[in-house]
C-alpha cells in the first residue's frame, strides 16, 4: 500500500506536480502522423494541457496553446497556413513557436504582433507518431528505440483513450501474474457466456487464454530487477509445485517511463504499450505493432503507418471482453478515476509493482535535486542508431510452455484473435508476410516467453 501523500505524488500529472515535472522531460507520442495528414489540425491534451496540433501547408508541425489570444477563440477550427495556423476567427496567424507573425485586420504598420506569443512546444515524428517535448530547456534526443527502427518491418498504430489515471494503466506492466485470471479465466468465462468457446476450443493451441490459465501452475515466486532503462520481472517455476519444469518464465521490458515493450528485436511481432497521461484521470493509450522479417523475406513498402481507434464496446454500448488490451483497460478504469492505493493489500504477486513504484518515486526526485533522469539522453553522439530497451537474454527464460511466445509468429493461422490489432488495417498485409516467412523456413518460432500485458 502507499500513503495518501505518496499516491498524490505518483498520480497527479499537471505542470509543477513531482510526477508531472518528470514526464515533461521526456518525449512523449501524442498523436498518430496519419491522422495529422487526415484532419491537418488536431485539438489535444497532454499533461493536463490543452493545445493544438496542426500540420502547415508546407508540412511544418506546430504544437500551441489551444486558444487564439485574441478572442480566445478554440484553435482546433484553425485554417493551416503555410507558415503556421490561423484562427478562423479574424485570421490571426500564429506559427510552430507560437509567435503571431500576422493579424490582417489591424493596421498595416502596426507592430502589434510582435508582442504576441502563445505557449508552443517542439514537435517531431518519429516512427509513425508525433512526439512532443513539454519540458525546460534545450529537447533531449528522441530515443530511436529499436520497435521503432526496425528496419524490414511493417507497423500499425492502435490508439484508445482510457477515463483512468495513467498509473492504472502502467502499473499493469508490472503484474505478470495476472494474466492467468484476466486473460486466462476471465477470458474463457467471457467466450462461454457469450456461446463462442466452443469456436476457441478445437484448437487449444491457437488461443492463448489456455496457455494462460497453465501458467498459474506451479508459480514458486515472482522476480524484478532494475535495468539500465527500466525493469525485468518474471515468474520462477517449480517443478515440486506442479510446474512442468523448474523453471523461469521473463514477461515483458518496461522502459522507464510509461513504456513496455512486448516482444524483443528479434520477434516477429514486436509490439510497444505507451501509456500517455492526458491528465490526471485520463490516458492516451498507443499499442504500436511493429511486425519484422527475415533479410530475405521482404516487408511490404510502407510510405505512411496507418492508425485506427482500438474499440473497448460494441455497436450497442456493451463492453468487449474478448482481446487482451480490452480485458486490461477494463481492469484499469474499474479501479476508478485515480485507486486510492492507501486501501491496497499487496501480495507475492506484486513484487514487480513495487519496485516500478520505487523507480518512479527515486527519478521523480532526480528532477527534484536538478539532474536528469534515466533515459533522458543529452548527448547524440552516445546514442545508437537503434536502442534498444530490453534484449531478450536466452539465459532468463527456459522451459516455457511456448504457446504465449509463438502465437505472435503464427498470425496467418488465426492466432492474431486474441489480440487488438486484429482491429487494425494493416492485418491482411500483416498475414501475408507471416505466411511467407513461415513458407521460407528460415525463422525458427521463439522459445522466449513473450507474454502480453
Amino acid at each position: 500500500m502507499l500513503s495518501v501523500e505518496a499516491n498524490e505524488r505518483l498520480t497527479r500529472v499537471g505542470a509543477g506536480t513531482p510526477m508531472g515535472e518528470l514526464m515533461r522531460r521526456y518525449w512523449q507520442p501524442i498523436r498518430p502522423f496519419a491522422q495529422l495528414l487526415d484532419e491537418n489540425v488536431v485539438k489535444v491534451r497532454i499533461l493536463g494541457e490543452d493545445l493544438v496540433l496542426f500540420r502547415s501547408t508546407t508540412g511544418k508541425l506546430g504544437l500551441i496553446d489551444s486558444r487564439c489570444p485574441h478572442r480566445q477563440t478554440g484553435l482546433q477550427l484553425g485554417i493551416p497556413d503555410a507558415d503556421g495556423l490561423r484562427c478562423a476567427y479574424h485570421g490571426w496567424l500564429m506559427d510552430p513557436s507560437g509567435q503571431c507573425i500576422d493579424t490582417p485586420l489591424e493596421a498595416k504598420d502596426s507592430n502589434f504582433k510582435i508582442k504576441i506569443k502563445v505557449t508552443a512546444y517542439p514537435v517531431r515524428e518519429m516512427g509513425g507518431l508525433v512526439w512532443a517535448y513539454m519540458g525546460p530547456g534545450d529537447p533531449p534526443v528522441l530515443p530511436p528505440w529499436d520497435v521503432f527502427m526496425l528496419p524490414n518491418s511493417i507497423r500499425q498504430i492502435g490508439v484508445v483513450e482510457i477515463p483512468c489515471n495513467w498509473l492504472q494503466c502502467h502499473e499493469n506492466t508490472g503484474d505478470p501474474a495476472h494474466s492467468v485470471w484476466l486473460h486466462g479465466e476471465l477470458f474463457k468465462y467471457v467466450l462461454e457466456r457469450d456461446g463462442q468457446l466452443g469456436d476457441r476450443a478445437s484448437n487449444q493451441q491457437m488461443h492463448t487464454l489456455y496457455g494462460r490459465i497453465r501458467t498459474g501452475v506451479g508459480i514458486e515466486s515472482l522476480y524484478a530487477r532494475p535495468t539500465e532503462h527500466g525493469m525485468e520481472k518474471g515468474m520462477k517455476y517449480s517443478k515440486a509445485l506442479g510446474a512442468d519444469a523448474d523453471r523461469v518464465s521473463r514477461h515483458s521490458t518496461v522502459i522507464f517511463p510509461n513504456m513496455t515493450q512486448v516482444g524483443s528485436a528479434s520477434s516477429v511481432r514486436n509490439e510497444m504499450q505507451i501509456r500517455v497521461p492526458i491528465d490526471d484521470t485520463h490516458t492516451y493509450h498507443i499499442a504500436y505493432g511493429c511486425y519484422s522479417a527475415p533479410k530475405d523475406v521482404p516487408a511490404p513498402a510502407q510510405e505512411i503507418i496507418p492508425w485506427y481507434q482500438t474499440p473497448m464496446h460494441d455497436e450497442h454500448g456493451k463492453l468487449i471482453l474478448d482481446y487482451v488490451l480490452a480485458q486490461d483497460a477494463a481492469a484499469w478504469w474499474s479501479q476508478g478515476e485515480i485507486t486510492d492505493r492507501s486501501r491496497e493489500k499487496l501480495g507475492r504477486t506484486d513484487t514487480p509493482i513495487i519496485l516500478l513504484r520505487r523507480q518512479l518515486d527515486q527519478q521523480a526526485r532526480v528532477v527534484e535535486d536538478g539532474g536528469v533522469p534515466m533515459n533522458v539522453f543529452t548527448d547524440p553522439s552516445t546514442v545508437p542508431d537503434i536502442l534498444h530497451g530490453g534484449l531478450w537474454d536466452t539465459a532468463a527464460s527456459n522451459g516455457n510452455i511456448g504457446t504465449v511466445g509463438q502465437f505472435r509468429e503464427a498470425y496467418h493461422k488465426g492466432y492474431g484473435i486474441d489480440d487488438g490489432d486484429r482491429y487494425g488495417p494493416l492485418m491482411p498485409q500483416i498475414i501475408d508476410m507471416m505466411q511467407r516467412i513461415e513458407d521460407s523456413r528460415v525463422p525458427q518460432l521463439s522459445t522466449h516467453s513473450d507474454s502480453a500485458e
